[in-house]
This record gives structure tokens, C-alpha cells and sequence, in this order.
């Protein structure tokens, strides 16, 4: 049972493993972009939503660090009008659509999606269970009313909504894979994803997000909703090059007796920004949020949840384990909300941090905000370097001291991988691109 009874308790934690404030630009926060109302009308779909979007987010400007939910990030530094949206399908994106896919040989997936700068590229389904539109039917019912003007900038900049959804009763064995695609340099794309699983359905999807250009910002918006009884397991795979900005959302809407696992891996980008907002809705309702993300150079992930359970006897898992070396930086900072109506609920909360450099830092932030005393909620987060204890143990054995290293955060991270609901092969990727990334690290020497 969590304290608090009869009145909202909201803890914070927060650990600053080294010092001096992120080094910002500041500049005008009128949110500029130099689409006018003509360029929005020539893109395709409800203009008047395009419009109505521009103008809140124009209203609106950026948000600012001062913000809570903005406190320790990069979005000072964010010029928009360093980048243009791109407003027509781009040259390459016919040889994009056509590049192999990851993981399992082609006819494993259940559908292949290619999404270049925004634009649907191409839509292969393979199993006539799964249905694919881009008319942006039920997109924007899971994430309602934007929570900042980023967010609003995406529904009027994207091209499409793309839209993958299961019917009732129906389990797709394979996954559906999702490609999304930046390649114009200095481009504002904005992808839009919905997925809508049917009452006593279940649906594998697997996102893909890459870049052939290492300048660029995407704006990423993804729905993801799960009717009762469905099941829906969802990854995202970050893998973006080193220069460029990512600024995303999930939303998530959770029925009854459903369960969502959303997981991401965020490994590329100079700022990669995600926040998640997972409402649980339904009675036995249960959501799992995971990630895993490994910073080096002078990269900074970014990533703000929200578990919002509203209905009675709701479950909630969130699990978040990163690393970060050289100058890179790492920010969590998580809310879980427990309503007056939402007793029963199972709420945990966790985040883990290696700091592999002297110079690289990590900020985690988890709170609770209780209303009702029939929870049982909790919180964990940790920062510091590799293990002393693992390290000398193995180093004890035997080990020499940089296997004793790698085989201490490839440790680390199996934990959390292990829970990705992705095929092998994709997961593989990720592990060898951690991998790659811990034999830069440990070449310049980790911290102890």
C-alpha cells in the first residue's frame, strides 16, 4: 500500500552525478517555421486540422527548460528555422523504400511499411489479417489535445498517418515492420503512426528509425491503442546518425484486461527526445514500458513517461536502463499517476545508469502522485559507475580487465533486453550496435 491517504503525495528523486549546467543557445521561442498557410494546404488530408494545429503551435512558441517536463533538456538550442518540412515526397525515396530489411528475410514480416521524410514510400502487406491506410483514419483519438507545440508542428507537417490494425479475435503471428526514413538534409519530417488492435486481438509491430543525411528533425508521433482483451508488443529502434534531432511521441490508450509492452533503444542522434504517455483505461488493464539507450560522444537521450492508471486493478512496469560515455548525457524523468478510481493498481517504476566517463552525466527524476491508499507503488533509480565488486570478481577469475568490463555492461543491458517483444534478429542488431559502441568505450578507458 503507498502513502498518502486521502490526498495526492508526489516524490522526487533526482541525481546529478556530475556538475555545471548544459551548455545553451538561446534564441526566439515564437516558434518560426517558414511553411505558410498555402504550403499547408498543398500537403494532403484535412487542411483545416493542418491549419488549426499551426496555429496552436504558433500560439504556443516553443517550450522552455523552465518547464517541468522540459527541465535539464536541449529545446533552447532547437532553431526551426535552421530546418524546412518537407512538403513533396523526395527524390530518393523510391531507392529508400526499396533497401533490405532488418532482421528476418522478408516474407517473416506480416507487412513492411516505408515511411521517407513522412511520406508513405511504400506498403507491402503479406498477411491479408493486417490492414494498412494512410487516409489517417484514428489518428489523433489516443493522443487528444497535443502537449506542446512540437506535437502540434507534426500534425500539420505530416504528409500521412499511417494506420495498422487488427480486427477483432485475430492474432497475427508475424510482425508488422515500420520503416521511417530521414534523407533531405536540413528536412522537418513529421511521421505519424497509429496502430489499433481489436478486442481479443494481438499485433507484433517493429519500428525502424533512420537517416541517410546527419542533419536533419524528426517529429515522430505514434498511437498506440488496445481494445479489450488485445495485446499489442511494440519496439522502436532508434539508430539515427550523430547529428541529428529527434523529438517524439508515443501515446498509448489501454482497455480492459488488455496489455501493451511498448520498448525502445535509443542509440543515434546528437538530441534524441521520447516522451511516453501510457493511460491505462480498462479494468485489469496492463501496461510494461522498457527501454534501453547508450549515449557516447556528446550525444543527450531524453526520456519523460507517464503511467497514468485510471481504471481499478491496473498494472504498470517501467524498466529503463542506459549507459553513457565520453561527453554524452542521459535524462529520465518519469511520473506515475494513480487516480481517485484506479484502486487495485500495481505500479513499479525503475531506472538504472552506468557512467562510463568522467565527463558523462546522467539526471533521473522518477515520481508518484498517489490519490488512492489501495496501490502498491514504487520507484528506483541508480547512477554510478560499473560495479567494483563485479569488476573484481571476474578480474579475480582470471578475466582480463577490459573483458571483465564489456561482459559487466553487456550484463546490464541483458536484463532489460531480454523483455523486448521484438524477433531475434532485430534484437541482435541492437546488441551488436551496443556492442560496437562498448568497444569505443572501453578502448578510452572507463570510469571507476
Amino acid at each position: 500500500m503507498g502513502p498518502g491517504w486521502g490526498r495526492p503525495v508526489r516524490w522526487s528523486v533526482g541525481r546529478s552525478p556530475t556538475a555545471g549546467p548544459v551548455d545553451r543557445r538561446p534564441h526566439d521561442r515564437s516558434s518560426p517555421l517558414s511553411p505558410t498557410a498555402d504550403d499547408v494546404a498543398a500537403l494532403p488530408g484535412d487542411t483545416a486540422l493542418r491549419n488549426a494545429a499551426a496555429e496552436r503551435a504558433r500560439a504556443a512558441g516553443l517550450p522552455s527548460p523552465d518547464v517541468e517536463e522540459w527541465r535539464y533538456s536541449r529545446i533552447d538550442e532547437l532553431d526551426l528555422d535552421r530546418y524546412a518540412p518537407v512538403l513533396a515526397a523526395p527524390d530518393g525515396a523510391a531507392s529508400a523504400a526499396s533497401a533490405p530489411t532488418a532482421g528476418d528475410p522478408e516474407d517473416e514480416w506480416a507487412a513492411v511499411v516505408t515511411v521517407v521524410d513522412g511520406w508513405v514510400a511504400s506498403i507491402d502487406v503479406r498477411d491479408p489479417a493486417v490492414t494498412v491506410t494512410t487516409d489517417g483514419a484514428g489518428a489523433g483519438s489516443v493522443l487528444g489535445d497535443a502537449p506542446d507545440a512540437l506535437v502540434d508542428w507534426a500534425i500539420a507537417l505530416a504528409p500521412a498517418a499511417v494506420t495498422v490494425s487488427v480486427d477483432r479475435g485475430v492474432t497475427v503471428a508475424a510482425p508488422v515492420l515500420v520503416r521511417t526514413i530521414a534523407t533531405v538534409a536540413r528536412g522537418l519530417s513529421a511521421p505519424r503512426l497509429a496502430v489499433s488492435v481489436g478486442e481479443d486481438a494481438e499485433l507484433t509491430v517493429v519500428e525502424q528509425q533512420s537517416a541517410t543525411v546527419d542533419d536533419a528533425l524528426v517529429l515522430p508521433v505514434v498511437e498506440l491503442d488496445v481494445a479489450t482483451r488485445g495485446r499489442l508488443a511494440h519496439t522502436a529502434i532508434q539508430r539515427l546518425p550523430v547529428g541529428m534531432w529527434q523529438i517524439g511521441s508515443v501515446t498509448a490508450r489501454v482497455g480492459q484486461e488488455s496489455r501493451l509492452v511498448s520498448a525502445h533503444a535509443a542509440l543515434g542522434g546528437e538530441y534524441a527526445r521520447l516522451r511516453t504517455d501510457c493511460r491505462l483505461e480498462g479494468r485489469g488493464a496492463s501496461g510494461d514500458l522498457l527501454a534501453a539507450y547508450f549515449g557516447e560522444g556528446d550525444q543527450t537521450l531524453d526520456f519523460r513517461t507517464f503511467q497514468d492508471h485510471v481504471a481499478p486493478d491496473t498494472h504498470s512496469d517501467l524498466l529503463f536502463k542506459g549507459a553513457v560515455g565520453g561527453r554524452s548525457r542521459s535524462i529520465y524523468t518519469g511520473l506515475i499517476t494513480v487516480r481517485p478510481t484506479a484502486r487495485g493498481t500495481n505500479a513499479y517504476q525503475t531506472n538504472r545508469n552506468l557512467k562510463l566517463s568522467d565527463e558523462a552525466w546522467a539526471e533521473s527524476v522518477p515520481n508518484l502522485e498517489i490519490q488512492n491508499n489501495d496501490v502498491r507503488c514504487s520507484h528506483a533509480s541508480t547512477v554510478g559507475p560499473i560495479d567494483v565488486d563485479q569488476r573484481f570478481y571476474l578480474e579475480s577469475r582470471g578475466v582480463p580487465p577490459q573483458v571483465a568490463e564489456r561482459l559487466v555492461v553487456s550484463g546490464f543491458f541483458a536484463e532489460v533486453l531480454a523483455r523486448f517483444p521484438a524477433p531475434a534478429p532485430v534484437l541482435a542488431e541492437v546488441a551488436d550496435a551496443i556492442a560496437d559502441r562498448l568497444d569505443r568505450q572501453v578502448g578510452a578507458g572507463v570510469a571507476s
